[in-house]
């Protein structure tokens, strides 16, 4: 969700995101957006006003579909051209998310969260990867809560905190050594900067590759199938203690 542009709406408008300006006199005015649309087209980020909004109408109220006169527009805003007023109105005002569209982003958010744990932490007293399912329960237990206007990386930290109080958890990077042959090297050798930071990395005089690699602990399982199943079997991994 974009910073900045969050307000509450009543239980009541739950189905709509709209874009409302206060004018003088206590007047506001709304368009019915995309909400993600919107706070990018408030950012610069889109530039065609029509790729934002769901109906070129502006409204009284989005909800009753009370619409103002032509009159009232020019009153308030000097003009009745309706795409330039929606441009105002998005620009000038507040993006209100309806509960619905708030729900859906803090499922995103918790979803993304989950799957970091997942990739950056290992239980702690096993050392193995710890499985989406147990993450999951470790949330609910821990009824961890999913902060607006912060993006899940930044929160990734305290969410951990939180999920110690429940689980083992240990945020880990794992060092390898490894080599892949001359027949696979190629096809190998952008997969691994996926997973992790590549270093020393060189090729022999054999046509083999060789690196150091250093990737988040949590996709160290992941990883080694991924490298076996492109080189069937035949790449050299070991661990860097």
């Amino acid at each position: 969700m974009t910073k900045g542009y969050v307000y509450n709406l009543n239980a009541d408008d739950a189905n709509f995101n709209v874009a409302r300006l206060v004018k003088e006199k206590s007047k506001h005015f709304e368009v019915a957006v995309e909400p993600d649309l919107a706070a990018s087209f408030k950012e610069g980020k889109i530039k065609d006003v029509r790729e934002v909004l769901k109906s070129e109408d502006i409204f009284i109220d989005c909800k009753k579909g009370l619409r103002p006169s032509e009159k009232e527009l020019m009153d308030s805003f000097g003009m009745a051209d309706k795409l330039k007023i929606a441009e105002m109105i998005i620009n000038k005002g507040l993006i209100q998310y309806s509960d619905k569209y708030r729900d859906e982003q803090r499922e995103k958010q918790k979803k993304r969260l989950i799957e970091l744990v997942r990739i950056n932490c290992i239980d702690g007293q096993t050392g193995h990867p710890l499985p989406i399912q147990r993450i999951e329960n470790a949330f609910a237990e821990a009824k961890v809560k999913i902060k607006e206007g912060k993006n899940p990386e930044e929160q990734l930290q305290d969410v951990i905190k939180e999920l110690r109080a429940v689980l083992p958890i240990k945020m880990d990077l794992k060092k390898y050594e490894i080599s892949i042959p001359q027949k696979f090297a190629s096809k190998t050798q952008g997969m691994l900067k996926q997973y992790g930071t590549v270093s020393q990395d060189k090729w022999q005089p054999d046509g083999s590759y060789s690196c150091k690699i250093e990737i988040p602990a949590g996709l160290s399982e992941e990883f080694f199938d991924r490298v076996n199943a492109m080189t069937h079997g035949e790449s050299e991994l070991k661990e860097i203690k």
